[in-house]
């Protein structure tokens, strides 16, 4: 499941793992663009990764550190390692309307999935697929996911490429090079 994906009002910022240390402390696999925002957090919630589960709950940030390609999370009252472990699976998210602000040219990866990609390098704009995911490992450029009419396409979320980005049309318009969508179409046997 996807970042967010599972409740349009919450913000997935981290999923807990696991317990870390012997007081209380969790480890976490961190979800968002922004670790070091969470020394500016004092209020949390969690949440079941199934958001039909059980309602979210309140949670005081007490202390963090990011640590091993993770970050540690301490919450107030939760002081010993049962305590820990019944934390984890659990979503620690933010409600929507607090998350971080963006640039003009930046979007959250959140927003940019279910978006249609339309490449307008052309005379007419082309619908290319939907944004499905992100990979933001692939290099030094994240790679649009798309699903299009021939499957799975990559492309690179460039912002040489990007044009505009329209989250209440649900709409990425990019001006791709020549090329690229073929190349990056996988081939029928």
């Amino acid at each position: 499941m996807t970042p967010g994906e599972s409740d349009p009002q919450w913000v997935w910022l981290a999923r807990i793992r696991r317990s870390q240390g012997r007081k209380g402390e969790v480890f976490a696999e961190i979800l968002t663009d922004f670790p070091e925002k969470f020394a500016d957090r004092g209020q949390l919630w969690l949440l079941p990764a199934d958001a039909s589960a059980a309602p979210a709950r309140a949670a005081k940030l007490a202390a963090h550190w990011l640590h091993k390609g993770g970050l540690v999370l301490h919450f107030a009252g939760v002081d010993s390692i049962p305590a820990a472990e019944a934390l984890t699976g659990l979503i620690v998210a933010v409600p929507r309307a607090e998350r971080v602000a963006l640039g003009e040219d930046e979007a959250y990866i959140s927003d940019l999935i279910g978006c249609t990609l339309v490449d307008v390098a052309g005379r007419q704009p082309a619908a290319v697929g939907m944004v499905e995911d992100v990979n933001r490992d692939a290099g030094p450029v994240a790679l649009l996911i798309v699903r299009g009419a021939a499957g799975e396409i990559l492309i690179p979320f460039a912002k040489s490429y990007l044009k505009k980005i329209d989250l209440e049309e649900r709409r990425v318009e990019m001006a791709l090079p020549e090329g690229l969508i073929d190349l990056n179409t996988p081939e029928e046997s």
